[in-house]
Order: structure tokens, then sequence, then C-alpha cells
């Protein structure tokens, strides 16, 4: 239970608006895989089934894709790098883990994107609109790696990646 003034906004989201996110082409398609197939297919029609799944074929498909965005630049305080990226942390909640000396970083985060392209486009754009909100060093992306799920779980697999104790958040080398 929330204690407040009638009508009051929760504290601290009086600058913050909600948006929502759209849930992403296959998720209808998801959800009628789960449903029961003996009702399905009893109480849908040939023709309805064969519109749902030409529609499926239509839609592409979103997927993961793992993220690893490298930027460099001229040196800034530490505390500085450190605050601009908690607040991009705050700002792009999905950001798993970021590390950061005074002169680059290192910014790691999963992306839903229907292929690789929409997904580098997002992850290029990233530094660059977030820099003034969150007050981010003027540094240029010098790296960027984008790989799909299953490679990304692949990797961490075979021992490659991410080091292991890597905790998730905002971190120095």
């Amino acid at each position: 239970m929330r204690r407040a003034r009638p009508g009051a906004p929760p504290r601290g989201t009086a600058e913050r608006a909600l948006t929502s996110v759209e849930a992403g082409a296959d998720f209808d398609e998801a959800r009628d895989r789960s449903t029961d197939t003996k009702t399905q297919t009893t109480t849908e029609t040939r023709e309805v089934r064969e519109a749902r799944e030409a529609r499926a074929k239509e839609q592409p498909v979103s997927k993961l894709w793992h993220i690893t965005l490298s930027v460099s630049g001229v040196e800034s305080p530490l505390k500085e790098v450190r605050r601009g990226l908690e607040q991009l942390a705050h700002d792009h909640p999905f950001l798993l883990t970021s590390r950061y000396a005074n002169d680059h970083a290192e910014i790691r985060y999963w992306e839903e994107a229907r292929d690789l392209h929409d997904a580098a486009a997002v992850a290029l754009r990233l530094w660059g609109e977030h820099r003034q909100t969150a007050k981010l060093p003027p540094w240029e992306i010098v790296g960027l790696e984008v790989i799909d799920r299953e490679t990304y779980h692949q990797r961490i697999a075979e021992g490659y990646g991410p080091p292991p104790a890597a905790p998730v958040g905002v971190h120095p080398y």
C-alpha cells in the first residue's frame, strides 16, 4: 500500500513519464503456440489457421542480441565517468555491465531486434543519444560487437566471453 496524498505521483516520478514498449512481432506467435492444440484444432477453421500462419511468416521474428560497445577519448575524471555510466544504466535498464577508466569504457547489454543490422544501428546510436542526458564524456565509439544469443551462450560454455566474475553494474577496469 502506498502512503501519499490522493492523486500525488510516487516519489521521484514527477519528471518521468512511463512509456509502453511493443511486445515484438513474434509475441502473438509464441502465445498461439502455448495454447491447447486440441481446442485450437476443433474451434479454428482451416482458413483462419492458414491466415494466421501466413501472417506469422510475413512478420519478422525478433531476437536477442548481446552488444559490447567500446568508447574512447580524452581523459575525464573517473568520478564523472562513473556517474555518467550509472546514469546511462538508469536510463537504459537493459545495461548489464560497464567497465571504465579515465579514457575509455566498455558497455555490455542485451538488445531485442529483428536482425543484426537493426541491433547494430541501435547500439551505434546509444552513446550519442545519451551523451547529453547522462552527461557522458565526449568520447567516440571505437568498437562494436553484436552477437546472437546462441553464440553468446556457446562462448560462455567454451570459457570465452566476459570474465565470469564480472558482476552486473558499473565497475572500474
